[in-house]
């Protein structure tokens, strides 16, 4: 009897076991880093001159961060260029890895790839959605015609920021020009340039909040693209335009499926 109560509390224990819900993979580790375009196209609202990055000095400073970047041990790479482009950069990081291909000025390449081959990885990714953009077509025709206090606030606003920045761009250093970018304060006066005109057209039209909307919105698509890549136990990091990435970290900090990691202690 004895032997058989014994064999009875062997087999529920296993059944306990086996009843236990497998391990949960950790979540995934986002790590944000902010930059100014490397190789501007002025295509930003706020255009501005800006420090070489080609110079041997800078060319050493990059190769040193990518590689310190890459103990953060990331298992994805992710880079804002169109993804209708996915083959083609692709096919040049492949080269890269063959030593066939020369880094070109723009940061996907000046960070994206040296980080993906410091890291052991053979692909990189591109996130960036181009369908929709900014639609501040509407509400500068707005302001011209209806409401030309804002239009002139709006426009000393950006005349303002844009000699802060090329100011910041001619007297510091990469380094510092980085941190600058991942910094809580250029974050809040990124995202604060579209509350400067969202009461255009209220009540009427609304053009100034559809304008806003519909650079939310593009970054709503974009950060759906990080979570395709950034699933449970993945290491991902996302190179981006800082007004993009000031976005993308409030809306990190809603998804419970993923935890932040501090780009800026890898930067110093």
């Amino acid at each position: 009897m004895k032997k058989i109560t014994l064999c009875i509390i062997a087999l529920l224990q296993s059944f306990s076991i086996m009843a236990k819900e497998p391990t949960q993979p950790d979540p995934a580790q986002l790590m944000l880093m902010g930059v100014f375009h490397f190789a501007n196209p002025q295509a930003d609202t706020v255009k501005t001159k800006q420090i070489n990055v080609m110079t041997p000095e800078n060319q050493s400073y990059l190769e040193a961060l990518a590689k310190r970047i890459s103990d953060f041990k990331p298992t994805v790479v992710l880079l804002e260029y169109n993804k209708k482009y996915q083959e083609q950069t692709q096919q040049e990081y492949t080269q890269y890895l063959q030593g066939q291909f020369t880094l070109k000025s723009n940061e996907i390449y000046q960070l994206g790839f040296r980080v993906a081959k410091h890291a052991g990885l053979s692909h990189v990714y591109l996130y960036d959605e181009q369908e929709i953009h900014w639609q501040s077509k509407p509400l500068f025709e707005y302001m011209a015609q209806h409401d030309a206090n804002t239009q002139k606030r709006f426009g000393a606003f950006i005349a303002q920021l844009t000699q802060k920045m090329e100011h910041n761009q001619m007297t510091k250093s990469l380094k510092e020009l980085l941190l600058i970018s991942n910094s809580t304060e250029w974050d809040n006066l990124n995202k604060s340039l579209y509350f400067k005109t969202n009461h255009v057209g209220a009540g009427k039209g609304f053009e100034g909040a559809d304008a806003a909307a519909s650079w939310w919105h593009r970054n709503f698509r974009m950060y759906a693209n990080i979570q395709q890549y950034a699933q449970p136990g993945e290491r991902v990091l996302v190179i981006g335009g800082q007004g993009h990435t000031s976005i993308f970290k409030d809306f990190l900090k809603l998804d419970a499926e993923r935890q932040a990691v501090d780009v800026t202690e890898y930067i110093k």
